[in-house]
């Protein structure tokens, strides 16, 4: 096929037809990807790639007889957004909201953000709590040497401490 037309565009046309064509080889002589190549190109095991399928995070194409089932290159890209959205600490439950969501909410994808923040903010706040209550014990030791009781263990063991 030709789409260039004669004149100062014929440079960029050659470039672009060149392209067309490289991208028309490269999908012609890429294997088909098969679940284990998928696992591969995103970094994953297959076990992950099962595992998002049966979350309905991933479709799972159809398998032909006797043949391998061949997922869609863009599969690729879906892997590695829940893997980039679980580090921010989404659960899959919550990525399956955002991929059905879409770019087009973008307020609602906010608030779900936001939500997630100061869930987040919570647990930092409670660790805080927990280092220093450890700092304490660990202060509470250095101070009592005895050899006969570990003073970490006394207060662990007393009823009231960090109970709810």
């Amino acid at each position: 096929m030709n789409f260039c037309v004669s004149g100062i565009f014929d440079i960029v046309c050659s470039i672009t037809t060149d392209y067309i064509k490289q991208v028309s080889l490269m999908s012609i002589n890429k294997p088909p990807l098969t679940i284990g190549r998928l696992a591969k190109a995103a970094k994953v095991n297959i076990e992950t790639v099962r595992h998002y399928q049966r979350q309905n995070l991933i479709k799972e194409p159809h398998k032909p007889d006797g043949g391998f089932r061949h997922y869609p290159f863009e599969t690729i890209d879906r892997i590695r957004f829940i893997k980039r959205a679980q580090r921010l600490g989404f659960s899959l439950k919550e990525i399956e909201q955002l991929i059905s969501l879409g770019s087009q909410h973008c307020d609602d994808i906010q608030v779900l953000a936001k939500e997630k923040r100061d869930l987040i903010q919570k647990q930092i706040q409670g660790l805080l709590t927990i280092q220093s209550a450890l700092d304490d014990l660990i202060t509470s030791c250095k101070a009592d040497k005895k050899q006969d009781h570990c003073a970490l263990i006394d207060t662990l063991s007393q009823k009231g401490f960090l109970d709810d």
